[in-house]
């Protein structure tokens, strides 16, 4: 069984045109130009969330490293 849903919408003119530059530059129809677009716009909002992610995790290491730190220190002062 196939992941593919068929699906009818509605598009202004200047996007049809798009679509249809789109799918000759790609050698693709228009659905498959359409179908890459939003698959490129989903990845690019999974890569800017994973970016988010990583700089969240960066700064919970920074400040458990900023509490660590002195606490190392008490516990291990011939490391200093």
């Amino acid at each position: 069984m196939s992941d593919v849903v068929k699906l009818t919408i509605s598009l202004s003119r200047n996007l049809v045109e798009f679509a249809d530059v789109l799918s000759k530059e790609r050698n693709v129809s228009r659905s498959g130009a359409i179908a890459i677009i939003l698959q490129e716009s989903a990845e690019e909002r999974e890569r800017l969330a994973m970016i988010e992610g990583y700089k969240a995790m960066a700064e919970q290491r920074r400040e458990f490293a900023a509490m660590a730190l002195p606490l190392a220190n008490e516990v291990l002062p011939e490391w200093k």
